[in-house]
């Protein structure tokens, strides 16, 4: 039988690595946001969980990977604080970051991110998130 790992609570940038953070849930807790940096991606296997324990209330909180040369593929559904609807924003082929703010983008408690090393240079991101206001996509190509 696996080893069930302890959940990780997180409160400042860090940067994320295989050995201490993949199979395990990350909690993003630091209201004034922050940074994470993923590992090269290798195409290992390797599974990130996120999930959003305290809403993001200044700044932001950013998934981002650790090279210019990596992206994320995949997708966000977020619920609409209006109307019980939802809406889908899908990656660029470009996309190497996850900004929340916690309206608009996401960053609110209960929101949860994957992301899968499922290639060299490829994140597979699968995102549930909840919005307010104008709802927009997390998904941005920050990283130089």
């Amino acid at each position: 039988m696996a080893e069930i790992l302890q959940p990780i609570t997180l409160t400042a940038s860090t940067s994320i690595n295989r050995k201490s953070h993949a199979e395990t849930v990350l909690n993003i807790s630091a209201a004034a946001g922050l940074t994470l940096t993923l590992p090269a991606s290798e195409g290992k296997g390797a599974l990130y969980r996120f999930f959003v324990r305290t809403t993001v209330t200044s700044n932001n909180a950013i998934i981002q990977v650790a090279n210019a040369t990596d992206v994320m593929q995949g997708s966000c559904v977020m619920a609409q604080d209006a109307a019980d609807t939802a809406v889908i924003f899908e990656t660029a082929s470009t996309t190497d970051t996850i900004t929340m703010n916690g309206s608009t983008k996401g960053g609110i408690i209960g929101d949860f991110i994957e992301l899968e090393d499922v290639a060299a240079g490829f994140w597979s991101v699968r995102m549930v998130a909840q919005g307010t206001g104008t709802e927009a996509t997390p998904f941005s190509a920050a990283v130089s």
